[in-house]
């Protein structure tokens, strides 16, 4: 029988994920010689033997990879006939021109949790088990190839078990490079009441969940940085929680045992409970039961709750121990990054955590908890960071050179690109200090190394105050200064996979507009490489600047005063209770200097949220606004009139119509969540007019909706809604947050396009 050779090269996600141990036995079964190793691409293969097993392999091979493996493209070509008789897998070799790409951080298999859970099994109780379908990823890996050698795995020396499971063909754990077990691998420690113990002294678990059913707030080192932690119904634990994190409302999430507990304390639909379950386990933002057993300081006010299972063995066997579902959030104080050094977490954590629950495995990215909701069965991503990140995302078109996007400033990501891929940051925070400067500028360094790419382009926002924007000038290359709002309805384009033109919607808190002013309530009509203004909110002082998004009421003040032209009723809530300031604020409003003007649909929100009552002052970003989302009847259909100024090509939204409407229906006593859902539905209206008179005169029936503001379901649901009956295809967003978490992917598409000019 005539033998033939074909080397193929496999691209994707495919190191790290069993692609290599899959290959090795499709081609044994077919009784097939050659082999199979990693390099700077991905994945090598040669395949020698008979014509018809060489066809059937190359059949097969996109057609059942391991669960964790994404296959972008396959080629193939002749190889020389050598005459092996046997397939191997190769050592790993480095290279230049890398496209080897690393897969994210995957929750522990069931297979890996039977073994933990089972006291027969040598890794019974085993915080540290995994295998090639789950386990750390991204936040152990130094460089590529993906190799043990390259992770902070590298320090632990594999027993002869460990060893023989890794080279073994059969084993599931064959080329795993986090093998290890109790003999081997990383090991837990406890720190706090009642002694210090080095990893591996007494029973860390068994000390931590005492402490926890004590009603104290555990420091716990996860995958991608520490956590703390806390009974979620326990009262005084959870509100000392929050006294020494300095968060005085946000909600924290909560980690459930099992899916039946989740389903204890919320609604959980179909995609919900996929979210759930899935190898990225984020936290998924769902409806509240009234009877859920958690503290009131979780979620004050809320009628959602952030839930996520366990997703490492460490998680399982502590929920196991426990019984309880427990609080867990980020491992910081109030507007820090995450903690994920075991000094620097000791150091900053030492005042808010009574102990600390720790290993000696170290953590190379510190990645937070992604943050995910459903809207109609789809993926709306709040914040894109562990399970999801570095898995790049296609462009529609591959950039010409290689972009670095600096993204914006709140929930900060930047963007790399390389030909048709754009790797998305992990969530970096807010870049308010030091500290989150510095973790983006070492995040980016390490996506440059493991991705090799070198910036031709760097792409920016313009604000000149954003510490991205600074950073960027400083850099060595061509720079590209994205508008934000056109940075965000490009990113719902990319996310698209689409290029428009479209009739582009970006609700948000703000952003620096080409005329100097502060944006935030913008109709565009956009394509990647450019966009025009056509429609937006007519523009209202911010009494105080930044002062007047900590303080609501400062908005409800200006905008009341352009309402009602000066001439505001005094039996307004919102006014009596701000009476020793408001004729200051509305002063300051009148006079400009400081009260830039915005035309922001974020800043009209909080005004409508601090007149209804809500809130007056905030605590946490957007929170006026989630609060004034949550106030509204869903049942109620009408709407306040806003009708649109159009004034030659371009048209205004009258917001104080709105906010009078508001008030007027407050003093003549309408129920406050009345008025909350006759404001939503008004608002909802606005975005399909304007819209709809974007397509009479630019012929456009493709609408984008981006934007902080739409993570807001209520009014996205009902937008969606009216553009679909007036046959609008409305885009989303479903691989990256229409907030600000997004708007890097959008700066890069943008750049990208632009290189092509």
């Amino acid at each position: 029988m005539s033998r033939r050779a074909v080397a193929v090269r496999v691209e994707g996600v495919v190191q790290g994920v069993g692609f290599r141990p899959y290959v090795h036995g499709l081609a044994t079964r077919l009784g097939l010689a050659g082999i199979v190793g990693n390099d700077e691409r991905g994945v090598f293969i040669v395949v020698e033997g008979g014509g018809a097993p060489v066809e059937e392999f190359l059949a097969a091979l996109a057609g059942d990879p391991p669960p964790l493996a994404t296959i972008e493209r396959i080629s193939t070509g002749p190889a020389p006939v050598t005459g092996r008789r046997t397939f191997v897998i190769a050592p790993s070799a480095a290279g230049e021109g890398r496209r080897a790409l690393v897969s994210p951080d995957v929750a522990t298999c069931d297979a890996c949790l039977r073994e933990v859970t089972d006291p027969a099994d040598r890794r019974h109780g085993y915080a540290f088990t995994n295998c090639t379908d789950c386990g750390p990823r991204f936040t152990i890996v130094r460089d590529v190839p993906y190799d043990r050698a390259n992770t902070t795995m590298a320090g632990f020396l594999m027993c002869a078990d460990c060893a023989g499971e890794y080279h073994d063909p059969a084993d599931r754990r064959f080329h795993a490079q986090p093998v290890c077990c109790a003999a081997c691998g990383p090991r837990l420690g406890f720190t706090g009441p009642g002694g210090t113990g080095p990893p591996g002294t007494g029973d860390p678990l068994r000390r931590a969940v005492r402490l926890l059913r004590a009603g104290g707030v555990l420091a716990v080192k996860g995958l991608g940085g520490y956590h703390l932690a806390a009974l979620a119904a326990h009262e005084p634990a959870v509100a000392a929680l929050r006294a020494r994190k300095h968060r005085e409302d946000k909600p924290f999430a909560v980690m459930a045992g099992d899916l039946d507990e989740a389903r204890r304390l919320c609604e959980v639909d179909p995609a919900e409970e996929r979210l759930l379950t899935g190898p990225a386990r984020p936290v998924v933002l769902l409806r509240r039961l009234p009877d859920a057993p958690v503290a009131p300081s979780v979620a004050p006010g809320n009628r959602w709750l952030g839930v996520l299972l366990p997703y490492t063995p460490l998680h399982h066997l502590l929920l196991r121990e426990l019984g309880r579902p427990i609080v867990l959030t980020s491992g910081n104080v109030s507007d820090e990054p995450i903690a994920y050094r075991d000094e620097d977490a000791l150091e900053r954590l030492g005042g808010i955590a009574d102990a600390f629950l720790t290993h000696d495995r170290p953590i190379h990215v510190r990645t937070d908890d992604s943050v995910v909701r459903v809207f109609r069965g789809r993926d709306l991503p709040i914040r894109r960071s562990r399970g999801y990140v570095p898995r790049p995302l296609a462009l529609a078109r591959a950039a010409p050179r290689p972009v670095l996007a600096c993204g914006a400033e709140l929930k900060h990501t930047f963007c790399l690109v390389k030909e048709d891929r754009a790797f998305v940051s992990h969530h970096i925070g807010d870049l308010g200090n030091y500290e989150t400067l510095r973790s983006f500028t070492e995040g980016v360094e390490h996506f440059r190394r493991l991705f090799d790419i070198t910036p031709g382009v760097v792409a920016h926002d313009l604000h000149p105050e954003y510490l991205s924007t600074k950073w960027a000038l400083d850099q060595d290359a061509d720079l590209v200064g994205v508008q934000h709002h056109h940075a965000h309805v490009a990113s719902c384009l990319a996310d698209n996979g689409v290029a428009g033109p479209v009739a582009g919607v970006a609700f948000d808190g703000l952003g620096y507009g080409l005329d100097g002013t502060l944006w935030g309530g913008e109709f565009l009509v956009a394509g990647l490489a450019g966009f025009e203004r056509a429609g937006h909110l007519v523009p209202v002082p911010m009494p105080g600047g930044v002062t007047a998004i900590r303080q609501p009421w400062r908005m409800a003040a200006a905008y009341l005063d352009l309402a009602y032209e000066g001439d505001v009723p005094e039996d307004l809530d919102v006014v009596r209770r701000n009476a020793g300031q408001w004729a200051a604020v509305v002063a300051l409003a009148r006079r400009g200097g400081n009260a830039p003007p915005t035309s922001s649909m974020g800043r009209l929100f909080d005004a409508v949220a601090a007149v209804a009552g809500v809130r007056d002052a905030i605590t946490y970003e957007g929170q006026a606004a989630v609060e004034f989302e949550q106030l509204a009847d869903p049942a109620v259909d009408d709407a306040y009139a806003c009708g649109l100024d159009l004034a030659g090509t371009r048209f205004t939204v009258p917001g104080a119509a709105l906010v009078r409407a508001v008030a007027d229906d407050l003093r003549a006593g309408v129920p406050r969540d009345v008025v909350a859902a006759r404001f939503h539905n008004a608002v909802a209206r606005v975005v399909a007019d304007g819209c709809a008179l974007i397509r009479e005169a630019r012929g456009l029936s493709t609408v984008a909706l981006s934007g902080g503001v739409f993570q807001n379901l209520l009014l996205l649901g009902r937008a969606v809604t009216l553009l679909e009956e007036r046959g609008f295809t409305v885009l989303t967003h479903h691989r990256v947050p229409p907030n600000d978490g997004g708007v890097s992917l959008g700066q890069a598409a943008v750049a990208a396009a632009r290189d092509h000019a």
